[in-house]
């Protein structure tokens, strides 16, 4: 089995009780909202990281305005046709971010292809990935330690 480690960083913009998401698509094709970042580049800083990321899949720049916490997660993904099985562990920065520029568009080419305000109060109706709930406890939580309380 293949180990495989991935560093990212996102960014919780929240602006007039509004959260700032990008649309990407699952592993089978089906669109569904994720907060903007993604992938450190060998040698990035992951405080770059987020702000070239927020930028690729929004149009806007921002100011890192904190550092909300860290989520980690494992899963093994099993051999599929000529493909090694994979232990991949995945260690997710998650910064607070203000937009300070540019202008809102979907990203070109990349792993999104919308990007939107949405409504803190309709998230719940919203197909989305588990990180925008656990950033989003981040968010309004603050814990000392930089982890989210358990859903529950």
């Amino acid at each position: 089995m293949r180990r495989k480690l991935r560093v990212a960083a996102y960014a919780v913009c929240v602006t007039d009780g509004q959260l700032l998401l990008a649309r990407s698509a699952d592993d089978e094709g089906v669109p569904e909202w994720v907060l903007p970042g993604g992938g450190m580049e060998h040698g990035e800083d992951p405080y770059d990281t987020v702000r070239r990321e927020v930028t690729e899949e929004t149009g806007y720049r921002i100011e890192v305005t904190g550092l909300l916490g860290i989520h980690s997660n494992r899963f093994a993904r099993p051999r599929r046709g000529l493909r090694r099985a994979v232990d991949h562990h995945g260690v997710r920065l998650l910064y607070e971010g203000r937009v300070t520029g540019g202008e809102l568009r979907p990203e070109i080419g990349g792993s999104t292809d919308l990007a939107a305000w949405h409504d803190l109060d309709a998230l719940p109706g919203l197909r989305r990935v588990a990180l925008v709930d656990i950033a989003l406890r981040l968010w309004r939580e603050r814990p000392a330690g930089g982890r989210a309380s358990k859903k529950g």
